[in-house]
């Protein structure tokens, strides 16, 4: 590296000093001025460059280049003549026109440093690949969509032959035929599908200096095309399937207006496409609303709306659903089922469940709605005891669910793919019970059939048996069940044979069976064959926050069996049902919930107070229970003077409006005015 004097700090001095710093050939010895505050020195002592005012200190032989810039003759002279034979003397104005030379040069540079990459980002955030190769060959341009597509580096292509890059390339050609290729496939060696034009670059002497390609993938365009292809063929294929539908299918737009239907349709409604394409989706319908619209406003699907459309007032169920596309509804689909057909099917189902009825349960635990705990409490018993094969004796009010816990404990059990069949003991004769329970023999009595008859008992047999209201057997069928659970065995009436059995016996009862035990009217030694595992099921006044759940499960069950679209019950509505006391039970709220739809209109979805028949609240029930403190008046009585204030009660809440009393106690209207009559109840005073 060869050592610089600098002799000058001046304005000049500062520009070579700048210059000679940048570069990696020359080092600055020292830098000298007379000056010791001119900026030359100042730049040099920042930079850690020695200085000094004689130029003489620093003139020694391992001087290379000597740089004058003081401007003064004498000192460019005396220096000529104090350098040795080696070193090299600068005139400023010399050093001066290398400084700019040097500085036009970075400039230059700049200038193409800059616009070396304004090409590159050009040329590399464009999609399009770009390819270009010399006159040999070689491959000189090679861009990040090049790289993407082809599969290798910029580092790793430039400098390659084309052949090596692309082994198929067409490029090289170019530049033997100097002509422009537009549009011309390809398949690169990783499948990928290319579309290139290929141009020559030619210089204005007509030499050929090389070549450039420029392609696009088209992969994705292809495959978008062979999609097309597959919904054309999708929409034929559903074409038909509509068209070939035995269901009548409607479709309209965002606006309600018609734009499809199918044979079917017109098969149905006796519609044609003239009278429903492009029309209003009101104008198929003779009786009702149209479920359309509706659609289209709430955006929800409606189900099992009961109609009557066309000329005929064709009876129909619809199902229309909403066609929704990126959030944005788009029209609805409407299917009609002919309700003719619809009705035989039904009756056919209505037969096969009867049957099915007769020899399987229907319900599961999971059927079983309710949180609270006296209901969790009864559940968790009820599934222990199907894992055993005790007796159960499941025990509460009428319309508890009994026969709910008795379907499910079956269903639990090991013996849920054989026989389940229920009887309701206070449903028949002591005579005809018997001999359902049990059979008879051939002669047992007029009537009987030839060959004898199987009984329940051994029908069950390997199943379950559920025996409803048993607190109502008489003594005499008390003591043959006992000799069933005793001894697992049945005798048939007018025979003598014992015939063995494997029976789970689930029983159930209403009444307290602890005073028949009392007043004998039930054996007590049956009553501890029975009582092994109770379970207690609470009454719905007991668990008022199942209420809710029950609500939903029972409308649901309700819609279906109607085909109505209840949605719900309101806030006020609900207060009111959980207020009321219940005698009945999850029975009387699945009566009154029904009778309420029954007499909504079909634009209403949600129960309101106005629905519901009259209700007393409990504390209308618990004023109207207290028994008078008296000790000298027969039940009788006092249940007249009880039954005289109920009518009083709900005389008064229907401001004396016989008719709506009536209702609220469901009795007829003629025994209510006897009984106003029988008690002298006066009107004047209740209303």
């Amino acid at each position: 590296m060869q050592k610089v004097l600098v002799v000058g700090g001046g304005k000049g001095g500062i520009a070579i000093l700048k210059i000679l710093k940048e570069t990696t050939v020359l080092k600055i010895a020292a830098v000298c001025d007379l000056n010791p505050n001119s900026p030359g020195l100042q730049f040099a002592v920042e930079n850690d460059i020695p200085v000094g005012r004689d130029w003489r200190d620093f003139l020694t032989e391992e001087i290379d280049i000597v740089v004058e810039v003081t401007g003064d003759v004498k000192v460019f002279e005396e220096l000529r003549d104090a350098r040795s034979k080696n070193t090299v003397l600068i005139p400023g104005s010399v050093a001066y026109l290398i400084a700019k030379l040097l500085e036009e040069k970075e400039d230059l540079i700049g200038q193409l440093k800059n616009e070396s990459f304004t090409r590159d980002l050009i040329f590399n955030s464009t999609d399009d690949a770009m390819i270009g190769i010399d006159d040999k060959g070689s491959v000189i341009l090679f861009n990040k969509s090049a790289e993407r597509m082809i599969g290798i580096t910029e580092e790793e292509a430039l400098g390659k032959n084309i052949y090596q890059i692309i082994p198929r390339s067409e490029l090289p050609r170019i530049l033997e035929t100097k002509r422009t290729e537009s549009n011309k496939e390809l398949v690169l060696d990783n499948g990928l599908k290319i579309i290139t034009n290929r141009i020559p670059m030619i210089t204005n002497d007509d030499e050929v200096i090389g070549a450039f390609a420029v392609f696009k993938d088209i992969t994705e365009v292809v495959n978008l095309a062979e999609e097309i292809t597959n919904l054309k063929e999708i929409h034929t294929m559903l074409e038909a399937i509509i068209q070939s539908s035995d269901d009548a299918i409607s479709v309209v737009d965002e606006e309600g207006r018609g734009l499809l239907i199918n044979p079917a349709y017109t098969r149905i409604t006796g519609l044609t496409q003239e009278e429903v394409i492009g029309k209003p989706a009101t104008a198929d319908i003779s009786e009702g609303e149209s479920m359309h619209l509706k659609v289209l406003q709430t955006r929800r699907a409606i189900r099992g709306v009961k109609m009557r459309v066309g000329p005929n007032k064709k009876e129909v169920i619809v199902n229309v659903a909403p066609i929704i596309v990126h959030g944005k509804i788009k029209g609805s689909v409407g299917v009609i089922h002919d309700m003719s057909e619809i009705q035989s099917l039904n009756k056919e189902l209505d037969r096969a469940r009867r049957i099915i009825r007769t020899l399987e349960a229907k319900y599961m635990f999971d059927d079983i709605i309710g949180d609270s705990e006296e209901m969790m409490l009864a559940v968790e018993q009820a599934k222990l005891g199907a894992k055993t094969p005790a007796t159960v004796l499941l025990r509460g009010e009428s319309g508890t669910g009994k026969e709910l816990f008795a379907h499910a404990i079956h269903n639990a059990s090991n013996r849920k793919y054989n026989k389940f069949i229920r009887v309701n003991c206070a449903a028949l004769s002591e005579s005809l019970l018997e001999s359902e329970l049990f059979g008879y023999e051939e002669g047992a009595f007029s009537g009987a059939k030839r060959g004898g008859k199987r009984g329940l008992f051994e029908e069950s047999n390997n199943g379950s048996i559920f025996l409803d209201e048993i607190g109502e057997l008489s003594v005499n069928t008390q003591a043959k069940l006992l000799r069933v659970l005793q001894e697992n065995e049945i005798v048939r009436v007018g025979g003598t044979k014992s015939i063995p059995i494997n029976v789970r016996v689930i029983a159930a009862t209403n009444v307290n069976l602890e005073k028949g035990m009392a007043d004998g009217s039930f054996r007590e030694d049956l009553y501890y064959r029975l009582n092994r595992m109770p379970i207690q099921i609470p009454p719905l006044r007991k668990r008022i926050n199942d209420i809710p759940k029950l609500c939903e499960n029972l409308i649901t069950k309700i819609n279906q069996d109607y085909g109505r679209n209840v949605e719900g019950i309101s806030p006020e509505t609900m207060g009111k049902l959980v207020n009321y006391h219940w005698p009945g039970n999850v029975r009387e709220l699945e009566n009154i919930l029904g009778r309420a739809i029954i007499f909504m209109n079909y634009n209403e979805t949600v129960i309101e107070q106005h629905h519901l028949p009259q209700l007393i609240i409990k504390e209308d029930i618990k004023e109207s229970r207290t028994i008078p403190q008296t000790s000298h008046e027969d039940l009788n009585t006092l249940m007249e003077q009880y039954e005289k204030d109920i009518i009083q009660q709900v005389l008064v809440q229907n401001k004396g409006n016989k008719t709506a009393t009536a209702k609220s106690l469901k009795i007829s209207l003629r025994n209510l005015y006897y009984k106003i009559d029988k008690y002298k109840i006066e009107i004047s005073d209740v209303q």
